[in-house]
């Protein structure tokens, strides 16, 4: 019904990801070259065609959305006051950071993570604590002795936890957020959880809100969601807390509203709304055009590259390659791929120091881009190693 293999120019387009040089293909940062549903599309076009574009309020369809999407899709029954609107995820992050530790005071973090979470520790005068992930073969896993190492310092006050976790493509199960909400809880620490990939999951998978898990780590969390990532909509900065504990939601409040994050644009409700109301289709077509791009990307790793392991993927559009037989420093490796190929990758050292022989791979675009990309990574990585 949609049609995801078709290109779509981006160039000129004042888009982050294609800000390259001509010939450079980019398979970077985590937004998608595909078109936003048509539904979206159309919701955005109706209001463009108002002509007026003042200052907004929060109407109840923008909760009802949230309410029913979450209701729906998760099994999750979120009240309408839990919900607080924010211009984005990392927005949120960073006024969380502010608001609910002090200065110097350390954030943990599950390393390799998504990179712009140390930027949201760093840049607030707090120190960055990476309690690194365990791994088996190509499988992560929570390292829970580590962990309550880590959370029992007692200037650990904060935990941003990635759930589905990026950039290793995991959903964590039931029991391993419960356990870390125990955690986090004897340990008097409170957790903020990025759930913004949640809606990317492989066909036949879902994931489970932080919140959902159990009364403890409903108590302690900020849940961070939006249409964004699922939808390909991150310019349009729209978002959501969901926060349950309500002493936690004033705190929450007040911080987003102090940083000025809590305000919607022209197109950020009627956009959200769309996508949690009539997008399900769409999604559930790119779910499986994903997923396809993941086994043709396994397929060729296995054929042209055995020497890079791929790591297996539950969630996200965002592989994880071990790059560690070719190279132990993954920088200087997605530098020569960049300057010989033309191929921008992001490298794992980013993401932590357990990401240093890594390569993080985009492959939310046509089939006939990934196909391109993979050929220029191959074509790099045997340059590489000559």
């Amino acid at each position: 019904m949609y049609d995801f293999d078709r290109p779509i120019e981006r160039r000129n387009s004042n888009s982050l990801k294609w800000d390259v040089a001509e010939g450079e293909l980019p398979m970077w940062v985590a937004d998608m070259d595909f078109a936003a549903a048509p539904e979206i599309r159309a919701a955005i076009e109706r209001r463009a065609a108002h002509g007026v574009f003042g200052y907004n309020i929060v109407p109840d369809a923008w909760y009802d959305a949230y309410i029913g999407w979450w209701k729906e899709r998760h099994g999750f029954e979120i009240k309408k006051e839990w919900l607080i609107f924010c211009t984005g995820v990392v927005p949120a992050l960073s006024s969380a950071v502010r608001k609910l530790t002090t200065p110097a005071e350390q954030v943990l973090i599950q390393t390799p993570v998504y990179n712009i979470f140390f930027n949201s520790i760093v840049n607030n005068g707090r120190k960055v604590l990476e309690s690194p992930l365990g791994c088996d073969g190509d499988t992560w896993r929570v390292d829970f002795e580590r962990l309550e190492r880590d959370l029992a310092d007692p200037q650990t006050t904060l935990m941003i936890l990635c759930n589905p976790h990026n950039p290793v493509g995991k959903i964590w199960d039931r029991e391993t957020l419960a356990r870390i909400g125990e955690l986090c809880k004897k340990h008097h620490v409170t957790v903020i959880s990025d759930e913004i990939h949640c809606d990317l999951t492989d066909p036949g998978k879902s994931y489970v809100p932080f919140a959902s898990v159990s009364d403890t780590c409903r108590e302690i969390c900020v849940m961070c969601v939006a249409p964004t990532k699922a939808f390909n909509l991150a310019g349009l900065q729209t978002a959501a807390v969901v926060v349950p504990d309500e002493a936690l939601r004033n705190r929450m409040n007040r911080a987003l509203n102090t940083d000025e994050v809590a305000e919607p644009n022209s197109f950020a409700i009627d956009a959200a709304v769309a996508a949690f109301t009539e997008g399900g289709p769409w999604l559930d077509e790119l779910r499986e055009y994903i997923y396809e791009n993941k086994q043709v990307t396994a397929a060729y790793l296995e054929e042209q590259l055995e020497e890079i392991t791929l790591t297996k993927s539950e969630a996200t559009y965002l592989l994880w390659l071990d790059t560690g037989k070719i190279a132990e420093n993954s920088a200087a490796l997605a530098a020569h791929i960049r300057r010989e190929t033309g191929l921008f990758v992001s490298d794992g050292v980013q993401y932590g120091t357990s990401g240093e022989h890594y390569l993080r791979l985009n492959i939310a675009c046509p089939r006939s881009s990934l196909m391109d990309g993979l050929e220029r990574l191959g074509r790099g990585i045997r340059s590489y190693r000559q």
